[in-house]
């Protein structure tokens, strides 16, 4: 077994300050009281000389700029949960292990990410996209992990014979010891997980208790421990707090890339795909600002689904500034891999097109991006319908049309005559011979037409009609290209 434990020293912070890159000293603390200590802090606030555990008002002293939020273990423990269904596009076998910490059991998964460097590669730089600072530890066991990713360190251990000379340069202080055995051990002078090794066992116990010594049984594999499986949920849903309230919407996009890395993680360990993105943008004053992208296909491109948001980010405007970005999908799709071919071939030009069209929508809005759907009606204004882009029409034509144009006035153009010749920027000249209609009889909108295509004298290519009953005279109905 291979166990890599992933620890997140500054989620109690990140989850305010990873929405945006705004830089300058920042702090959490436990509560909103002026004798509360810090909690965590950035590495600006630490080149200003402050550290976890410093009271707040020294703290400030330090940093007059000092930005301090109040901890929230509610959201800390949402997003961890949200980084364990992450994971599960690396590993089956994920588990919370404590309020910072995630376990990945990975030895399956090393031929499929092309070897443990890789694979150790690939969660930092995806972890560091979500906006997290990672410390990633590996051990045969689930415990040893945690141990070297509580100490800071970054072990490639694979097998048990080099385990134990590693777990004994650690300090005791990464145990989860009551302070009565702490202050045992140091009252008798042990500070490494060496020296607790090399205690007879009975004296240990009987002054610290079985805890310690179970602890350490379990990080060397000499006892079992299983650990709780963790499942993902059946959606998405998250909200990311900005640091400083945005003004402008294209700015939104950072933390909903951050977001988006975190929803596409979850549909990749899935095997499924999101047609319908819900946006929430909460105010310091007003009603939630409330938006959705619906797209054509499912889909779990991140780079993608970044693109179709920036469009529609730019259309958007904003009441008041935002304080919270908010991300939800409940409409999670079976999506199937798909093999790569080395030359392009129609599923890529239809996921292109798919693409194409769902980024016109999210820029011009949905009403403005629409397909055609023809109608077995001989009328030109008749003969189609909108309908979804790329959609088979489900009334294929089943004679044969004449050359006519895409694009069509509504309503046609009277052209004016000069010795019954009808005129547009100069005299026409028929090209063809006449196409008589006659239609529409049943519903009241009959026509008597003769269609012609003409050339002016800037060689425009028009289409034109002689109207065949009332007055008469001469339309133009549409423009070739």
């Amino acid at each position: 077994m291979l166990w890599l434990a992933l620890r997140f020293p500054l989620l109690p912070l990140e989850i305010f300050t990873r929405g945006s890159a705004t830089s300058g000293p920042l702090a959490v603390v436990t509560s909103s009281a002026a004798n509360t200590a810090i909690v965590a802090c950035n590495q600006e606030a630490r080149r200003h000389g402050i550290a976890a555990g410093m009271p707040v008002a020294a703290a400030q002293a330090l940093a007059s700029g000092l930005r301090v939020f109040t901890r929230d273990v509610t959201a800390e423990r949402a997003a961890l949960e949200r980084v364990a269904a992450w994971s599960f596009q690396f590993t089956p076998t994920v588990s919370i292990a404590a309020s910072t910490e995630v376990l990945l059991e990975v030895a399956g998964s090393l031929s499929l990410f092309g070897g443990l460097n890789r694979l150790w590669m690939d969660v930092e730089q995806r972890a560091a996209a979500m906006g997290y600072t990672t410390f990633i530890a590996g051990a045969p066991t689930p415990l040893a992990a945690q141990l070297f990713a509580r100490a800071g360190l970054s072990p490639r251990i694979r097998h048990y014979d080099a385990l134990r000379l590693s777990l004994e340069q650690l300090p005791v202080g990464v145990l989860e010891l009551s302070l009565t055995s702490s202050n045992v051990l140091q009252d008798i002078g042990i500070d490494t997980l060496g020296k607790c090794l090399e205690l007879p066992r009975n004296g240990l116990a009987q002054r610290t208790g079985k805890e310690l010594l179970d602890q350490l049984d379990r990080a060397l594999g000499r006892a079992p421990d299983p650990r709780p499986a963790f499942t993902p949920p059946g959606n998405f849903k998250a909200a990311l707090p900005l640091p400083v309230p945005v003004t402008r919407a294209e700015v939104l996009l950072f933390a909903a890339r951050r977001l988006i890395t975190e929803l596409c993680g979850l549909l990749a360990a899935t095997g499924k795909g999101v047609q319908r993105l819900e946006f929430s943008l909460s105010h310091e004053d007003g009603d939630d600002t409330r938006f959705a992208l619906d797209l054509m296909a499912a889909s779990r491109d991140p780079a993608h689904l970044v693109n179709v948001l920036r469009e529609r980010l730019e259309r958007l405007a904003l009441p008041s500034p935002v304080t919270v970005l908010a991300l939800q999908s409940e409409m999670l799709l079976p999506l199937t891999s798909s093999s790569l071919s080395f030359l392009p071939d129609d599923r890529e030009q239809a996921a292109s097109f798919v693409k194409l069209v769902e980024r016109l929508r999210a820029r011009l809005g949905r009403s403005s991006v629409q397909g055609f759907d023809t109608i077995a009606d001989h009328r030109p204004e008749c003969a189609w319908s909108a309908g979804e882009p790329g959609r088979e029409s489900v009334t294929p034509m089943k004679w044969p049309p004449s050359a006519r144009p895409l694009w069509l006035l509504d309503p046609p153009r009277p052209l004016p005559e000069i010795a019954e010749i009808p005129q547009h920027e100069g005299p026409l000249t028929l090209m063809t011979r006449p196409e008589c209609i006659e239609s529409g009889w049943w519903n009241g909108n009959d026509v008597q037409r003769e269609y012609f295509v003409a050339c002016n004298p800037a060689q425009s290519l028009l289409w034109i009609y002689r109207e065949s009953r009332r007055n008469g005279g001469w339309y133009l109905h549409g423009f070739f290209s």
